[in-house]
């Protein structure tokens, strides 16, 4: 081990440190990118220089998704803007009777969805259509954060069950068959994703439900439905709160924005004074069937060009295809609505959706920038080193140096595949290091009496649970954070203890019957 290791090391184990007390990560990022880059090349310039570049790799990497989110926003604000946004939601309203039935409705949905072609893609179609249902029957923000985030960037992916990448990935290194690693990482999956999703609810909404029903009540102290409303029409916005409201306001239970803050005061496409912007019923009637039709529309195609050859598809199209029918639909509202002034208007929604975009996910570019100095597919960019250069891995290296003082037990080495995995997923991705731990399960395998399969499908569980993600704020898991415009640090912190708990009780499971 070099160096620069134990400074990578260090490194992490601040931003961990950092994040545990609930404090900024920006500064111990950017001192530990600084330093690692020193210690690797030894050149305080080109350290300096890394601190730069890690960003701009971070930001490369994580573009797309600030895009889907600009754009789906774009499109909420030319909606908001003639009323369609009340007016498609309605039809969902009608089995989103109340905050509790509102969390299941957004767990199940989000599930499904996500298995057929992953969840940024999916949250992308929900956050138009569910999740404002959602948030006016009165579950909190980060009550739907975290069920969006448990049911599609944690349980859905950590199989990956019907479209196979991950396991594939996994029995590249374990030497298995795929198939019997996706069995396993189902049936593990779905163990940790309804735990924690029950823990959650438990922990998490339930109790802000609560205190949310006890702040609305009359004088008298009664309340409509103490489990978080009874699907009637939501608060209205306090007074003097316009769109220029600042967008980490915590008024409301438990520090999160209220339901009337979400919909009604954060998302452009408001006059000042909280009027509409148009009154033609026929137009407003329109959209609101016209853009779930059209979502409706790309979600088909999407099915398609995934299962069968009966439409061109590449992987990876489907982030892109729902960003860009936003932005098509962001126009074509605005441009029948605001016939004199679409030009303008059309460019100051997308604007403030970027806005948006970047005020509430920016920070995270250089605490990713500094994970990827220890990951090998993006060392090189961030150091500035040469393409005949082998990059350094830190992280992976230091993995490797711990599996010979791994003991010859069963249990044992389960729980250390998922630790194993867990620290793989740090990367963000949670499926960079998944050759590695495939290759981890076979050499462990034979010592610990354990299915080569069961410690590949438990680490791939703990990569993407971590990096997919639920417990890492430089993952998709901004995504989640952006539609529900909540912190993602916030959000986090909620899902450290079901999540964690959920994964150690599967890992045993998996002991157990296989």
């Amino acid at each position: 081990m070099t160096a620069a290791h134990l400074v990578f090391l260090l490194g992490l184990a601040s931003l961990i440190v950092a994040m545990a007390l609930r404090k900024n990560v920006m500064i111990p990022a950017i001192v530990a990118t600084l330093a690692t880059a020193f210690a690797f090349s030894g050149s305080v310039p080109n350290a300096i220089m890394s601190v730069f570049r890690a960003t701009i790799t971070a930001g490369t990497a994580l573009f797309e998704i600030f895009i889907v989110i600009a754009a789906v926003t774009s499109l909420l604000a030319a909606m908001r803007a003639i009323g369609s946004d009340d007016l498609m939601v309605r039809p969902v309203s009608r089995w989103m009777v109340n905050g509790r039935v509102a969390y299941i409705v957004l767990f199940g949905f989000t599930y499904l969805l996500s298995l057929f072609f992953w969840p940024t893609p999916a949250l992308a179609l929900i956050g138009a259509v569910l999740l404002p249902a959602a948030l006016k029957v009165g579950l909190p923000p980060l009550g739907a954060a975290v069920a969006l985030a448990i049911s599609g960037q944690g349980m859905s992916i950590a199989s990956d069950y019907v479209i196979g990448l991950a396991p594939s990935i996994s029995a590249s290194g374990a030497g298995v068959p795929a198939d019997d690693i996706a069995d396993r990482a189902l049936v593990i999956s779905l163990v940790v994703g309804l735990t924690a999703a029950v823990l959650a609810y438990m922990l998490t909404v339930r109790p802000q439900m609560r205190a949310r029903a006890m702040s609305d009540a009359e004088p008298d102290g009664e309340s409509d439905d103490a489990e978080g409303g009874s699907g009637n029409a939501p608060a209205e916005a306090p007074s003097g709160g316009g769109p220029e409201r600042s967008l980490t306001d915590t008024s409301g239970p438990a520090g999160s924005a209220t339901s009337a803050d979400v919909l009604e005061v954060e998302l452009p496409g408001m006059e000042d004074d909280g009027t509409r912007l148009t009154d033609r019923p026929q137009l407003t009637r329109a959209w609101a069937i016209g853009v779930p039709a059209a979502f409706a529309a790309v979600l088909v195609y999407m099915l398609v060009g995934r299962f069968t050859d009966l439409v061109p598809w590449e992987d990876g199209a489907g982030a892109s295809l729902v960003g860009g029918a936003a932005l098509v639909l962001m126009a074509l509202v605005t441009i029948t609505s605001r016939r004199s002034e679409a030009l303008e208007f059309c460019a100051t929604h997308f604007i403030d959706g970027l806005s948006y975009a970047f005020k509430a996910m920016g920070i995270i570019l250089p605490i990713a920038g500094f994970v990827y100095i220890g990951i090998p597919d993006y060392s090189g960019a961030v150091l500035g080193l040469g393409e005949d250069v082998t990059p350094p891995a830190f992280l992976f290296d230091t993995v490797e140096m711990v599996q010979p003082y791994i003991p010859d037990n069963g249990a044992f080495v389960a729980f250390s595949m998922l630790f194993i995995g867990m620290a793989i997923g740090l990367d963000g991705s949670g499926w960079a290091g998944l050759p590695l731990t495939g290759g981890l399960a076979a050499a462990l395998a034979p010592q610990s009496g354990m299915d080569t399969a069961t410690l590949a499908a438990i680490a791939q569980n703990g990569a993407t649970w971590t990096g997919g993600g639920t417990l890492v704020i430089w993952s998709s898991l901004v995504v989640v954070a952006g539609f529900c415009r909540i912190p993602v640090t916030e959000l986090v912190r909620h899902l450290v203890v079901p999540v964690m708990a959920s994964l150690l009780l599967a890992t045993g499971v998996a002991v157990v019957i296989w």
